[in-house]
């Protein structure tokens, strides 16, 4: 069962509390059929420990590998995938939607 959005961002805080580099993914945008609604979260730590989804499945280890560079530069990033997108396509968003994903770090 998923979590809800609400687990997702309390998991965050937890997670900080406890130490962790954690970085907060979240569905900004979205076109035509995507998996998950805008609003949608995954939070992701250090060690690639997750929680949540951004799209079902389908492009989270590319939102995964963002993070985790946005752990360590700290700079905030906009990912987009789409149907048209070969990045997009290697990771199975088939679906033919876009989605645009905002990854920030959470200190």
């Amino acid at each position: 069962m998923l979590s809800t959005e609400d687990d997702i961002l309390r998991a965050a805080e937890g997670w900080r509390r406890e130490g962790r580099a954690v970085a907060l993914a979240t569905v900004i945008e979205t076109w035509g059929s995507a998996p998950r609604p805008v609003g949608s979260h995954l939070v992701i730590d250090g060690d690639s420990r997750f929680l949540g989804s951004v799209s079902g499945g389908c492009v989270e280890g590319e939102v995964i590998t963002e993070a985790l560079d946005v752990i360590a530069d700290g700079r905030s990033r906009t990912l987009e995938f789409g149907v048209a997108d070969e990045t997009a396509w290697r990771a199975g968003l088939s679906c033919g939607g876009r989605i645009r994903v905002f990854v920030e770090r959470i200190d």
